[in-house]
Formats: C-alpha cells, sequence, structure tokens
C-alpha cells in the first residue's frame, strides 16, 4: 500500500522542495499550510507561547486522523515552540533531526548560513541541545545573509536564489564547511554547489534518507 505523509508547513513555498525531494519515491504529499501562526507570534505581543503550542498541537491531531503513516514538519519556529515531547497516533518527523545529526557528525569547523532571521535563534537552540543530547561538540558559527529573506516572501525566487548564490561563491572556499538551513535557500546551493565540487550540506539531503528508512518507502516503478 502506497505510503501517506502529511506535511505541516508555515508557508506554501516549502511544499515545492518536498514535492520535488520525494518525486521519485511511490508515496503521497498531503500538504497542510499555516502562515497566520507565525506571522501571530512575531507580531502580536499578546499572543502567548502557551497559545501557540496549543495550535501547533491542534493542527498536529488533525493532521494524524487524516490517514496518514507519518507527520513531517517543515517549519523550524513551529518545532522550536513545540518544546515538548507530543504523542499523536503516528510519528512525528522534525525536519532539522536528521539535519543536526549530519551536523554533529563533522568535526571540522562549520557555518551555518540563513537568511531568515527569525528561525537563527530556535535553530541553534535546538542544534546544541541536540549535540548535548548526543554527547557531541561542534565547532560551529551561523551567520544571516541579511535583507534577502524579504525577496522569497514576495515571490522573487530568481532573485533570492541569486542573492543566497553570490554569498556562497564568496564563502565556499573559506576552509569551513558550509550549509544551508532553510528548505528555501536548497535550490541556490545546489546550484553552487554543481559549479565549485564543494559539497553543502542542505535539510533535504539527510531528510529523504532519514523518511525512505521509517516508511520503509520504495522507488517508483519506471515505465518504459
Amino acid at each position: 500500500m502506497k505510503k501517506r505523509l502529511g506535511c505541516l508547513h508555515a508557508h506554501y513555498s516549502n511544499i515545492e522542495y518536498i514535492e520535488s525531494a520525494f518525486s521519485s519515491y511511490d508515496m503521497e504529499l498531503i500538504h497542510f499550510v499555516d502562515p497566520g501562526l507565525m506571522y501571530r507570534v512575531t507580531s502580536n505581543g499578546n499572543f502567548h507561547l502557551e497559545e501557540a503550542q496549543e495550535k501547533v498541537k491542534e493542527q498536529l491531531e488533525w493532521i494524524a486522523k487524516c490517514n496518514v503513516d507519518a507527520i513531517l514538519i517543515t517549519c523550524t519556529n513551529y518545532i522550536a515552540i513545540l518544546q515538548e515531547k507530543i504523542t499523536t497516533s503516528v510519528p512525528i518527523i522534525k525536519i532539522d533531526e536528521p539535519y543536526f545529526e549530519s551536523i554533529c557528525n563533522t568535526e571540522q569547523p562549520q557555518t551555518i548560513l540563513f537568511t531568515n532571521p527569525a528561525t537563527v535563534n530556535g535553530t541553534m537552540e535546538r542544534l546544541k541541545e541536540y549535540a548535548y543530547n548526543h554527547q557531541k561538540s561542534i565547532d560551529i558559527e551561523e551567520i544571516v545573509i541579511n535583507n534577502t529573506f524579504d525577496l522569497i516572501m514576495q515571490g522573487l525566487k530568481k532573485e533570492y536564489d541569486q542573492e543566497v548564490s553570490n554569498f556562497l561563491i564568496k564563502n565556499i572556499h573559506n576552509g569551513k564547511k558550509i550549509s544551508v538551513a532553510q528548505l528555501s535557500m536548497v535550490d541556490a546551493s545546489k546550484e553552487v554547489e554543481n559549479m565549485t565540487s564543494k559539497h553543502i550540506l542542505n535539510p533535504l539531503e539527510p531528510l529523504i534518507l532519514s523518511i525512505v528508512n521509517q516508511l520503509n518507502l520504495n522507488k517508483k516503478s519506471v515505465v518504459y
């Protein structure tokens, strides 16, 4: 039977990355998008963390009732909001955990890049917590590519990718292992990787392997 993965996003732009990542696997992706929650958290000073946590839990419980085999959360801020371990009838896969595992398995100095300043604190706190819980020591700095994220929010993906690519090209030879923390940065990182033959870690690489193993996914049959 074809496996079904429910995906919870904070922005519609994440859908295409997940669809592309699993396009060769025999599975069904069901997408749930709620940009309003993060907007309220970041813009409404009267919206408390407890309310946000309750909202995310409600979303996850709703998705779990849609006959899915697992739930993927693609927004690191959603994951940070949860904090506590949530129990549902199906497994919850957090997009950043396979990514964190890859980072923690790298011993050389690293740089992790962001374009959205609002995701930095939550992601870095979770990364440090993951490293501590798995007894890993990491040498890492975070850098925000300033004045870039608004481009993707305005639908200017070509311009956004160009800004990310330009930054990567300027910094790819600094001796540190570079990774990009956001799905929106994947296309630009792959382009630069192809140009320079320098590997740039992105969240999709380890995520695909993790989900394929957890759900025991098969490749689609090729019809000639």
